[in-house]
Parts: structure tokens; sequence; C-alpha cells
């Protein structure tokens, strides 16, 4: 198996928030250190990255960087793993296994999600850390190891010290120092950076020369949206968006948040366009007036409109518009005519 190096490529952080250059300051200030760490932060925010960058800032840059997801495997095989075996420790052990601190000796272990190990591994795992040795499952010789661990987690382990889940002891001594990764609500300011980054690479992916940008009302709906995924909901949304776009050459203006939403399955044959009356059309207008205001009720107007004459099916209105159905369904939501109230409301106003 290919040893995993800090010299492999680490994305370079992107970010001009004052929470994010204070993490990147404290990551740059702890690296140099061989002492444990824990590094927490909600889903999404990166804490992969983040040990990632503790490793390559380190004197063990060059050497491996073993990562494991402690929640991805029951307690029999997480020890296993971690620990490695002797052949015939246990049913199907047929030869002997090296363990994740012998594949790191030299370099650095990213033990994600620790928060889920077992009591067990946790006694195991903080003597490596005391005494830099441990046996293997099933095997009685001594194996030293020189490691630097790194834990990751989301999990409130004070907490869970307390409650007795997690032993206090090692809580002690995995946190030497604790990294807290900032959310994407704390770095609003990076969004347009983080998605203009990755709307360029989903370009590039795509075969596309370039990524022209976001319209003033994309990048609006990317600065409201809450991001409760934070980076990694980011990425997804401006990727699902890049590539959905009819028409990469202008600026990209539908941001697809949701991809869950239901078609309309109802829709079936196109009825003919409709003439609406209103401002557009030429009517005589009084002034001075609301030019926003009068835009947004006219747009209200057209969609109610669309609606009616499709008979409330959302994909044949989208197509009476000229619009796209994700392109409707955004209007639909902007003007609150999504849920199911305010089209029984619509109803009964017909």
């Amino acid at each position: 198996m290919a040893r995993s190096t800090q010299a492999d490529e680490v994305p370079t952080p992107i970010g001009r928030a004052p929470a994010f250059l204070a993490m990147l300051d404290q990551i740059s200030r702890l690296a140099p250190l061989k002492r444990p760490v824990l590094v927490i932060g909600e889903r999404g925010t990166g804490k992969e990255l983040v040990a990632a960058r503790l490793a390559l800032l380190s004197d063990r840059w060059d050497a491996p960087l073993i990562k494991l997801n402690c929640a991805a495997l029951p307690e029999a095989l997480l020890d296993s793993e971690l620990f490695g075996h002797e052949a015939g420790a246990f049913t199907g052990a047929q030869k002997r296994r090296l363990s994740r601190f012998e594949r790191a000796d030299g370099g650095t272990l990213f033990l994600d999600e620790i928060g889920t190990a077992s009591l067990a591994v946790q006694e195991k795992l903080l003597r490596v850390i005391e005494y830099g040795s441990f046996e293997r499952v099933g095997g009685s010789e001594t194996i030293r190891v020189d490691v630097r661990l790194i834990g990751a987690t989301n999990a409130d382990l004070p907490t869970m010290a307390q409650e007795g889940t997690f032993r206090p002891d090692l809580l002690d001594r995995l946190a030497f120092d604790v990294v807290n990764v900032p959310p994407l609500r704390a770095r609003e300011e990076d969004i347009p950076l983080l998605a203009e980054h990755f709307a360029t690479k989903m370009s590039a992916e795509l075969g596309r020369k370039l990524f022209v940008g976001f319209s003033a009302k994309a990048l609006q709906c990317l600065m409201d949206h809450n991001w409760p995924g934070n980076v990694r909901e980011l990425r997804n949304v401006v990727e699902r968006s890049v590539y959905r776009m009819e028409q990469p050459e202008r600026r990209l203006d539908e941001i697809v948040l949701d991809p869950f939403v239901t078609p309309d399955w109802d829709a079936h044959v196109v009825a003919p366009p409709t003439v609406i009356s209103n401002a557009a059309s030429g009517s005589p207008q009084t002034f001075p007036l609301d030019f926003s205001e009068t835009v947004k009720s006219h747009e209200r107007t057209l969609l109610e409109a669309a609606l009616r004459e499709a008979q409330f099916s959302q994909r044949q209105a989208a197509e009476l518009l000229g619009l796209t159905y994700y392109q409707f369904r955004h209007h639909l939501r902007l003007h609150g005519l999504a849920d199911k109230e305010a089209r029984k409301a619509l109803t009964k106003k017909g």
C-alpha cells in the first residue's frame, strides 16, 4: 500500500475572515510541537484539512500521514486497525496485520470522530500517547512507535467525560491544545472566495474554458443561506449549480440549493402562450413610483397568472414564462408562492 505523506497535495487555505485567519495562525504556532491536538468543528468545516496542514507545517512533513475514521468501524475492527493483530488472533485473522500506528511511525496519525471510540479502545490510545508503546491484538510483543496523534470530532468531549462515555485522562492528554474550526456562518466574507474557487474547478472538470462568474442574484442567494453543512455543503451547491448551467458562457444566475426538489410529474401539454395585460405591455404609468416594488409586483403577477393558466402545474407555468423548472421554483420562493398554503390562497383568489 502506498504511503500517504504530508508531501502529498494539501489544498491551500482559502479565506480572509478574522476567525479563519486566527485559526491559521494557531495552526502555524502549534504545528512544530510534538504534542497531541484536538480539532473541533461542525460537520463540513474542514477538520481533516486542518489536520493535514498541522502535519505539513511540522518537521514530519515528509513522513506518513495516516487517517482513520473511528465512526466507520465496529469496536473489534477499529481495535484491529489501530493496533494491528497477529495471525490467528481471531477467526479470519490468517496473517499478521500491521497497525495504523506502525504505518504512521515517524509521522502523524489522524483519528476522525474520535469521540465514537469505545472505552476499551480509548484506554489503549491513552497508553500509546503516554508510553509510545502497545501490543498487537493477540500478541505479547511490545511495539514502540513515534507518532503524533491528531483527533477530530464535533462532539462535546468535556461533557462526555463528565458523563463517563469518554475517558477524562485521555481527554487531558489529547487536549494539549484545541483547534476550533469556525463554521461558515462565522466567516461570511469567505463565501464569495470559496464559491468562485469551487465554480472554477468544476468548470475546468467539465472541460469549459472559464467560469464567467456569479450574477448579483446568485451571489446574494449564497450569502443569504445559513449553510448548516458548512464548506462541504457550499462546495456541493456551487458544483451542482455550475454543472446544471444551460448557458455557461453567461454568469451563473440559478443557485440550486436543494437537489431534492420534486419535479412536477403532472405536466402534460404546454398551453399556448397567454397574453397578460400589465405595465410591461405599454399601459400608461403614474409617476413618481417605486421602481423596485413595481417590478416585484409585476413579477408576482406574472407568476400567479402563469400558475392559473397552467392549472397550477409548475413545470407548465415555467415553460409559459420561458424559465427552467428550477428558475421558476426559485422565483416562487422569492415571492412566497412555493408552499401549499400560498397555492390554496391563490386558488381561492382566482
